[in-house]
């Protein structure tokens, strides 16, 4: 059963954040400059035909950023040819390259934290710096005008961190338990209950469960601990214990629920393709990749958290503290990328919503000025007009 959701896993675009340093040659440049604009309006309703659609948006928006890159002049251009940077599907990485991503993750839990004990005792490593920043923007990054472009500096921010202070310098399946993948499903619970959403004001969101549900036992994050949380945790029966303050010290092992119904509800490439066709401004792009709360709907974006399952991938405050939680979101940055460069004058820039989650309670409305700060995880405040573009500010990168 593992291997079987793997698969499934793999095929609707769960991506590695890793990317590495590759010259592009002239004749890729000028094979994805020539690529004819047909973009499709509606996805396929096969599956195949689908994931065709989704790898031919890929090379259209490849060709436009790549174009920008090449067309590029003067010594201050800091992304060229030469230092771009290719992010790469998890299954294109050779054995090398994977064990050299997963020591790079395992070396950060190694390494001791920098948040103060005083704000949050149960940071215990560099890792967790990164959860607790997940933890306390929680209620600022989801919903909001943020979400975006916040969560493409937190994966690029993590990125650059693996390599700083880890030495991740490789070229750089995904849940088959093996010691090149992410690890496995989590022990097998009988008879749990369905998952069930709340949201006050909302319809509640009845979710099924998965193929696992306890502590992940194979691979190499089988014995990775879980140290902040839970704070909204939907895990029914299971025993992760309870703190008021999530970010206090509360030690367990990572658990798994793998979950292939929820993928095929709601990650199917037909899903991905519809979301960057049919929606033609940001808002309607964000809101339907989060998912409109009243439809009872949780998009791709909810849908690859919630087939995880498990602790702390059901849990929106602490899902940063599964592994997993970086390929998912350099997916959703990819599927954005994608989106961009498919109106790149139009939508560079375009940013909607305001500082809190559904605007609850009102906030002023996201500006290109407004400020990402990582707190202790990484790095000095930017404005959002900073990290906008792939091949721009401090980023200098594109999707393959």
């Amino acid at each position: 059963m593992v291997q079987v959701t793997a698969r499934i896993l793999a095929i609707v675009g769960i991506l590695t954040l890793q990317a590495y340093a590759v010259p592009v040659s002239k004749h890729s440049i000028e094979s994805s400059s020539s690529l004819s604009l047909e973009v499709p309006t509606v996805a396929s309703n096969s599956s195949i035909i689908a994931e065709v659609q989704l790898q031919r948006l890929a090379e259209i928006a490849r060709g436009i950023a790549l174009s920008r890159v090449t067309h590029a002049s003067g010594q201050h251009e800091k992304c060229t040819q030469q230092t771009i940077r290719v992010r790469r599907d998890w299954r294109a990485f050779t054995r090398k390259e994977k064990k050299a991503y997963i020591n790079s993750v395992l070396c950060l839990r190694e390494l001791p934290s920098i948040t103060p004990p005083d704000l949050a005792p149960g940071a215990k490593s560099r890792y967790d710096d990164f959860v607790v920043t997940h933890i306390n923007q929680t209620q600022i990054i989801h919903y909001t005008g943020t979400f975006l472009a916040w969560h493409r500096h937190f994966t690029w921010s993590f990125e650059q961190t693996l390599r700083d202070e880890c030495g991740y310098s490789e070229k750089s399946e995904v849940f088959d338990g093996s010691d090149t993948s992410m690890s496995g499903n989590g022990a097998y619970i009988a008879n749990q209950p369905e998952v069930i959403l709340t949201l006050p004001g909302y319809p509640d969101v009845c979710l099924p469960a998965g193929s696992g549900g306890g502590c992940v036992t194979s691979g190499p994050f089988k014995d990775w601990k879980i140290n902040l949380g839970p704070a909204d945790l939907v895990i029914p029966g299971a025993d992760v214990g309870t703190s008021e303050n999530p970010l206090e010290y509360n030690p367990r092992c990572l658990r798994r629920d793998l979950t292939s119904a929820v993928l095929k509800k709601f990650n199917k490439f037909s899903d991905i393709v519809n979301l960057i066709v049919q929606n033609h401004d940001v808002w309607s792009f964000e809101m339907t990749m989060q998912g409109f709360p009243e439809t009872g709907l949780i998009g791709v974006h909810g849908g690859g958290h919630f087939s995880m399952g498990g602790d702390p991938g059901r849990d929106v405050f602490v899902s940063p503290g599964d592994p997993a939680f970086w390929h998912h979101h350099s997916m959703v940055d990819r599927v954005w990328w994608i989106w961009q460069n498919l109106d790149w004058e139009t939508r560079r820039d375009d940013i909607s919503g305001t500082g809190t989650f559904l605007n609850k309670p009102p906030t002023p409305n996201t500006t290109l000025d407004t400020l990402i700060d990582l707190g202790f995880a990484s790095g000095e405040p930017i404005a959002m007009k900073e990290i906008m573009s792939t091949t721009a500010g401090p980023y200098c990168y594109i999707y393959a």
